[in-house]
């Protein structure tokens, strides 16, 4: 474990002429957290305003995302950075052309799209007048004839012939619709009937020809426009693949100009001077001065200002970057997460990268899962390129070794032993022929005799005492963490007060209470007593009233790592009951032989080990984390630190 880098804190003044070199330099430098200047009365300098090209780059940027989102452009594994020279010499001419041919087939994409519903509409139209399938001329036109189309609750023909015998009907059994032609003598009669019937009108299209043969002229047509539009996706694409790459480049260049001119909204300035203040990494602080003298030809004064460490508002305001191992690193979203460490305290990724995969590990314990879950995230690091999902998968990864690292100690496999044991006189085979558990004389608890591999279900009271244990070691790392942050605040006497004085009360309680049961010396228990009462006296100098009140949920926090095996054996459940389910009589045994049950027996089997898999990444991942949240951080971390966010870009596309 370590502190977060070291930060300088710096101030930059110069003369506005030198304002636009010092953005340039700071910006390819890519180290300098920039603090936002706050106007105040009695300055005699404000907030700057943009430099003279933002507007124009804004402009552009706006049609290059644009173009962007219209032709989908995302990065391949053929992307290449492009010149920075030549993206700025290409850009104006290539994206009006770009512009233009994207307009041109959007339009007629627009177009062909609105042609596509109106043939949607009109089929929709002539469906119902399918089933009859008359020239829709014969609908209209009559002198003597009224037609009657549309849609009827309940019809009742008994009730038409009352009316008139003289009618012609055409419906189809089953469907709703129908078509009536009568005389219009009788029209007046048959509408009130009808409407009496909860009749519809649903008039014919004002066309010539049977619905049958439009509808086919219809669907050629819309083959005709769907290849049409085809064609135009297709081209488009093809301005992808041709023009993917400026664009990409392009918005890349057009962000980092953006990004130099509105910087001047963050700094001071004046009628002829600029200061910027802000933070850089103390290892980077001799490349990032002669950066600038060289860029300004030592046109800019840079001075410094010693941080008080000592002084909560003004570390409180240093930005904290990460310092940690490469192999440690992907466990800094985990502490992320919950909060970036303040400037003053211990980051504590080193700890989680071993003891998160650890508590995990000790959860899962299954080579199966551990398996099938590190498979899925080899996978998605191959297949996905997104930066926020890389480190997660890493995560998974570390906890995935742990998992099968103790799944070997426990020898599980998917729910099934790797082991043969015997438990209450009846003997089970394990997966590897000829390999039995190997039972001991040791035993830490009564009935539990220690054996290999571990069968948690045969060994629960010695492994949760283990795990409570575990917690223990676990907790009073926490606070030890926690003595080397409070003696970097505030001294060794408060940090021994504040932190140490639960360790001496821990080994003061266990010690006496040794001494009296297991050594029966009333000597050794009195002195081990004194030790608990130098430790109260201690934490009430350190932490007040609050720290004596506090200690019965000591032991609460250690019982909370008996969680361990109680989420382990959840699992282990489950992949049980999933496999005897499968194959252990409750459907299917192998000697009831083919059947179709073995096929339900082998759904189950996948869909039940899905879900445990899906569980095996939740359940021990939150449990973990609560532990580390909880339990451990409770003791030593707080928190809250400000993220680093150096003024820069980190170029994928272009290049000098």
């Amino acid at each position: 474990m370590s502190y977060s880098k070291r930060m300088t804190k710096c101030l930059i003044a110069g003369h506005k002429k030198n304002l636009q070199p010092t953005i340039d330099v700071l910006h390819d430098l890519d180290i300098f957290h920039v603090e936002d200047f706050v106007e105040g009365d009695e300055s005699d300098f404000t907030i700057g305003v943009p430099i003279e090209y933002g507007e124009e780059v804004s402009r552009k940027l706006v049609k290059v995302r644009s173009i962007s989102n219209v032709l989908n452009v995302q990065p391949t594994d053929e992307t290449v950075p492009m010149k920075t020279s030549t993206v700025k010499s290409d850009l104006d001419t290539k994206l009006d052309k770009i512009d233009a041919e994207i307009t041109q087939n959007t339009h007629k994409m627009s177009q062909l799209d609105g042609r596509v519903k109106e043939i949607d509409a009109a089929k929709r139209e002539l469906t119902p007048f399918m089933a009859f399938d008359i020239d829709l001329s014969a609908y209209r036109g009559y002198d003597n004839l009224a037609v009657f189309s549309g849609t009827i609750s309940s019809f009742n023909e008994s009730r038409l012939r009352e009316v008139t015998d003289v009618y012609e009907l055409h419906s189809e059994p089953g469907s709703k619709f129908i078509v009536l032609f009568v005389s219009k003598i009788f029209e007046k009669e048959v509408a009130s009937l009808l409407a009496d019937m909860g009749f519809k009108e649903t008039k014919a299209p004002d066309k010539v020809g049977k619905p049958s043969d439009l509808v086919q002229e219809l669907d050629s047509e819309k083959s005709d426009i769907h290849a049409q539009i085809e064609t135009l996706s297709a081209e488009i694409s093809e301005l992808n693949q041709k023009y993917g790459n400026f664009i990409l480049a392009s918005d890349e260049f057009l962000s980092i100009l953006s990004e130099k001119s509105e910087l001047p909204l963050r700094i001071a300035t004046s009628e002829h001077a600029f200061l910027l203040e802000g933070y850089v990494p103390a290892d980077d602080y001799d490349k990032f001065v002669q950066a600038i003298a060289a860029k300004t030809d030592n046109g800019v004064f840079i001075t410094t200002e010693e941080i008080d460490m000592h002084d909560e508002k003004e570390t409180a305001k240093v930005p904290v970057a990460y310092e940690n191992k490469k192999v440690a690193s992907p466990m800094e979203t985990v502490t992320d997460l919950y909060s970036r460490p303040k400037y003053t305290e211990i980051d504590p990724t080193s700890l989680l990268a071993i003891s998160f995969p650890l508590i995990y590990g000790m959860i899962l314990g299954d080579i199966g899962y551990a398996l099938i879950l590190m498979s899925v995230a080899f996978l998605v690091l191959k297949f996905m390129k997104s930066d926020g999902i890389k480190p997660l998968m890493y995560v998974l990864i570390y906890c995935q070794i742990s998992a099968l690292i103790f799944g070997i100690i426990y020898g599980e496999f998917m729910g099934f032993p790797l082991a043969g044991y015997e438990s209450h006189g009846v003997y089970t085979p394990g997966l590897i022929p000829g390999w039995d558990t190997l039972v001991t004389n040791f035993a830490l608890v009564p009935g539990e005799p220690f054996m290999f591999p571990i069968h948690r279900t045969h060994m629960i009271m010695t492994l949760l005492i283990a795990t409570a244990a575990f917690g223990f070691l676990h907790i009073n790392a926490g606070f030890i963490v926690g003595f080397f942050n409070v003696k970097k605040q505030h001294g060794i006497m408060h940090a021994a007060n504040e932190k140490l004085s639960w360790v001496i009360i821990e080994i003061g309680v266990i010690a006496a209470a040794a001494s009296y049961v297991l050594l029966g010396s009333l000597p050794l228990t009195v002195v081990f007593a004194l030790v608990t009462v130098i430790g109260l006296v201690m934490l009430y100098k350190g932490e007040g009233i609050k720290g004596p009140i506090e200690l019965p949920g000591l032991l609460g926090n250690i019982m909370s790592y008996t969680r361990i095996i109680a989420v382990g054996l959840s699992s282990i459940y489950i992949a049980s009951t999933v496999n005897y389910m499968s194959f252990g009589g409750f459907i299917w045994t192998p000697s009831d032989g083919f059947s179709l049950m073995i096929i339900v027996s082998f759904l189950i089997f996948i869909l039940g080990h899905s879900l445990n898999c899906i569980l095996s990444i939740i359940a021990p991942g939150l449990h973990a984390l609560r532990l580390q949240y909880v339990e451990l951080f409770s003791k030593f971390y707080t928190g809250g630190g400000r993220i680093y966010k150096p003024f820069g870009h980190i170029k994928k596309y272009t290049e000098e």
